[in-house]
């Protein structure tokens, strides 16, 4: 039999457990002490040409290989048309050269468009032709105007070859018959059904000649990519192409434009400025294959395109003009990164002589961006559609030249810091160290002190969540913080909820520490979905992508729309806030732990931070509950002079860690917005399991 005493302590004991099992947990929010202002820039956008970003993604051109270039083996994307006896043939044809060093290009437009495609027609009758694929497909929708163009010439009859031997060829002449119609369609693939169709007429002449047309689909056609773009004849003879284009509709209807749907996403996000042309894409695998700016510039017809830095050609359609049009089109500022003399490969360019005419460029581009049309580089750009200067605050000093083994980059970053600073003397400029996923060589710059320092972070949500307060006891006297690339790396080829809530938990950090953290961005932005066909290899190179889309239609993932909802519900000034009572999550062990005999510490699931607009009265509190239970949260508010009973709750949440969007489900996590009522100086609030909340609460004057 138990004793009084024994039982009473059992009591006491059960109680005081229970009491402590059924704490809440508790966030105060402090409005009496005035918080670290927020950077108003803190949430933008970063790009480069992964994954199909530009060319086959953003940029509206639906051909590709519009200039032959992408395979100098092999006409890539195109194929041929052949309907009855017309006996075609196609191939590319390159420049010799032999001519090429004497100037004589043979059937090169100019410098810049120095491949061509050849048809040979033998016969009349039937329909011969050139098709092309698109970028996974040419999108068709109802009741759309396409912009098409090219260059096409006819030739007069083919003289008889010889054979290496001398002997006579067998090639049968072909005789002129090429002046006369020339018609354009967009059609399925089979050919059996045209969308759109129209008729140029090719001149009798035997030099090179823009022909553009207008081709406009029905209304009551259903949208499919199963199509390709056609350009054919009945007629005999031998016909080049080259620069073949084919534009929708673009976003503010310009020229040369961007994908509508793509740019009303990134438009919703209310990005404050962005970061380009790179990334990887600015260095290239090699010294000459850096992002070459002059050569993007003008018409299309003088764009020679590059290697880029991912498997694929870049046409620089998207070019400096493009990216600067670009910010103005959603009302973000432009950050400049430079090529600063350091590659992928790990090629690089020593302090010195041999780094001025790099800093010559990079201070020409920058007149470009800047200069009034009475510079050189700004009447360039006047020239180009564009007399105003952009406004630039932030120059990038290279990419990620933490990498640089050779520690040359001290001198190079000093170098173009004074020559920067001594024209531009207002700009700020970044560096490139990287953060401390950089190998400890974060810091290193002796010779100049950087005012802003680039730090990348690529990570699983885990590792996020468990350094959620990264930037907390960062020093306060040294450089600024720019976290130009960054994300959770979970879910393809976008990212799921699980990353999502690892993204969400970081920004928690960023936004709370943002007198410190002044610019962030996400990588990449950007991923093509369509994975591998019969003609076509898998359109990325990079899982865990914000936005994904294929030719004909787009979707955000769920970090997408963390990143949407944190950049459209933030205040002015960050409000101090404590937690207590926070729950804990672990981490299932691995067999490194196994190994050193230890379990995984537990860390915080649940991350929050808040903030007030001190115009508008409003406080922004987002909670991230990482967990798979909800939290029912005690929430005060201390300061406040009167608070409206009626609020905002956007939720983010799904069933499970591995849920997420695709194209098929573009909606299946997407923030529901609803009204709270009952708010006050103190009250409590169910944050439900895997969620990103923001809770915008009124306050009264």
């Amino acid at each position: 039999m138990m004793k009084p005493c024994t039982i009473f302590s059992l009591c006491v004991f059960l109680l005081v457990t229970t009491n402590l099992v059924a704490q809440n947990p508790k966030l105060t929010l402090d409005l009496t002490k005035p918080g670290v202002t927020v950077s108003q820039q803190l949430y933008g956008l970063m790009t480069e040409e992964i994954n199909h970003a530009y060319d086959g993604g953003l940029y509206g051109e639906l051909i590709r290989n519009r200039v032959f270039k992408d395979n100098p083996n092999t006409p890539e994307a195109w194929s041929l048309v052949q309907e009855g006896e017309g006996k075609p043939s196609i191939q590319l044809v390159a420049p010799d050269p032999d001519k090429v060093a004497m100037d004589q290009r043979g059937h090169a437009i100019n410098s810049s468009l120095t491949t061509c495609l050849k048809l040979v027609v033998e016969t009349d009758g039937g329909r011969a032709g050139i098709a092309n694929e698109g970028y996974w497909g040419i999108p068709v929708t109802p009741n759309t105007t396409y912009k098409a163009s090219f260059y096409i010439k006819g030739l007069g009859s083919a003289p008889p070859r010889r054979r290496p031997d001398g002997a006579a060829s067998t090639t049968p002449v072909i005789e002129n018959n090429t002046a006369g119609p020339i018609t354009v369609t967009i059609e399925s693939n089979d050919g059996k059904t045209v969308y759109a169709t129209g008729v140029i007429t090719l001149a009798k002449s035997n030099f090179w000649k823009k022909y553009e047309l207008q081709l406009t689909t029905a209304s009551d056609i259903k949208p499919t990519a199963d199509a390709r773009f056609v350009i054919s004849t009945n007629r005999k003879g031998v016909y080049y192409f080259n620069l073949v284009s084919l534009f929708p509709p673009t976003y503010n209807n310009r020229a040369n434009g961007n994908r509508i749907d793509i740019m009303k996403l990134m438009a919703d996000m209310k990005p404050a400025f962005l970061r380009f042309p790179g990334g990887n894409f600015l260095e290239g695998p090699k010294l000459n294959d850096a992002f070459p700016w002059k050569t993007t510039l003008g018409p299309l017809e003088n764009r020679p395109g590059h290697k880029g830095s991912w498997g694929y050609r870049a046409t620089d359609g998207m070019g400096l003009l493009e990216f600067l049009e670009w910010c103005e089109d959603l009302k973000m500022e432009p950050l400049l990164a430079v090529y600063a003399g350091y590659s992928l490969d790990g090629d690089h360019v020593d302090a010195g002589p041999l780094l001025k005419p790099y800093i010559e460029d990079a201070l020409n581009e920058i007149e470009y961006v800047t200069g009034d049309i009475h510079t050189y580089w700004g009447a360039k750009r006047a020239a180009d559609g564009h007399p105003a200067p952009f406004k630039l605050q932030y120059v990038e000093i290279g990419n990620e030249d933490g990498f640089d083994g050779s520690g040359s980059y001290d001198g190079r970053f000093a170098q173009f810091n004074d020559a920067i600073k001594a024209k531009y003397p207002a700009l700020k400029c970044i560096a490139t160290i990287g953060g401390k996923d950089f190998l400890g060589t974060r810091g290193k710059l002796t010779i100049r002190k950087p005012e802003i320092v680039d730090e990348h972070y690529y990570r699983n949500a885990w590792e996020m969540e468990e350094d959620a307060a990264h930037y907390d006891n960062y020093d306060r006297k040294g450089y600024k913080v720019f976290v130009g690339e960054w994300a959770t790396r979970e879910g393809a080829p976008t990212t799921n909820l699980n990353a999502a809530l690892g993204d969400a938990a970081w920004m928690t950090g960023m936004e709370r520490n943002s007198d410190l953290v002044i610019l962030s961005c996400y990588a990449p932005l950007f991923v093509n979905v369509n994975t591998a066909t019969a003609t076509a290899p898998k359109a990325w190179q990079w899982d865990s992508d914000l936005i994904g889309y294929n030719a004909l239609t787009s979707f955000g993932s769920p970090s997408y729309h963390v990143q949407k909802l944190f950049s459209n519900y933030i205040g002015n000034k960050v409000v101090p806030l404590t937690g207590i009572n926070i729950p804990t999550q672990t981490r299932p062990a691995t067999k490194r732990d196994s190994a050193a005999n230890k379990m995984p510490p537990p860390i915080p699931g649940m991350f929050y931070v808040a903030t007030k607009d001190t115009k508008t009265g409003k406080i922004f509190l987002k909670v991230v509950n990482a967990t798979g239970k909800p939290q029912q949260v005690d929430i005060e508010l201390n300061g406040v002079v009167k608070l409206s009973a009626e609020g905002t709750l956007i939720v983010i949440k799904g069933d499970k860690p591995e849920d997420t969007n695709t194209i098929d489900n573009p909606d299946k996590i997407v923030p529901v917005s609803s009204v709270v009522k009952g708010l006050s100086k103190k009250f409590t609030r169910t944050f439900d399991p895997y969620s990103v909340s923001v809770l915008q609460m009124n306050t009264v004057k």
